[in-house]
């Protein structure tokens, strides 16, 4: 059973979310994805919450299913989506066209560079940025998924595999 140790700690009110985890973690519940997709993109939506407890939780059950280079994408994922999805967001807050001309100025490289497929690294960052609600950083990456021939329903499976993950984060830590 998947994350049977998660599963079994969260709280009786969290009954939907240990259900969903057992299902969107699964090739037939995260249609149009891999399962090496499937849990590389919960990887790195775990390393994005920032909970070394948690983490651990997803993690041991992860790297049954993903190698070194996909656990070092998905930690490259959430470390630089931390910091284009603050940079992007508040661009979008504000508004202006100005800050929409001006070069960003933050090294990337990792984007290009990550390790494992572009469109893979792409997933993973589209996934934390649905966390993060970066709605240009959502836009671009669902943008070059579908350019990369993700369907419509793969891309609906990271969304899914992102709120599952952040939901059963929270009743994690609030248990």
């Amino acid at each position: 059973m998947i994350l049977s140790s998660l599963r079994e700690n969260l709280p009786d009110y969290a009954k939907d979310v240990k259900l969903n985890l057992s299902s969107v973690l699964t090739e037939e519940g995260a249609p149009g994805l891999t399962e090496k997709q499937i849990w590389g993109t919960a990887l790195a939506c775990t390393y994005s919450t920032k909970d070394p407890a948690f983490i651990a939780e997803i993690q041991d059950e992860a790297l049954k299913f993903v190698g070194d280079a996909e656990k070092f994408a998905a930690k490259a994922a959430a470390s630089i989506m931390a910091m284009n999805n603050i940079y992007y967001r508040t661009v979008h807050f504000l508004d202006h066209d100005d800050y929409n001309q001006l070069p960003a100025k933050l090294r990337m490289t990792i984007m290009a560079k990550s390790g494992i497929e572009k469109r893979d690294f792409e997933l993973y960052a589209f996934a934390i940025s649905a966390i993060n609600a970066c709605s240009g950083c959502v836009r671009a990456h669902e943008k070059t998924l579908r350019a990369e021939d993700f369907s419509s329903q793969a891309v609906q499976s990271a969304m899914r595999i992102a709120a599952v993950i952040s939901s059963a984060h929270q009743a994690y830590v609030i248990r």
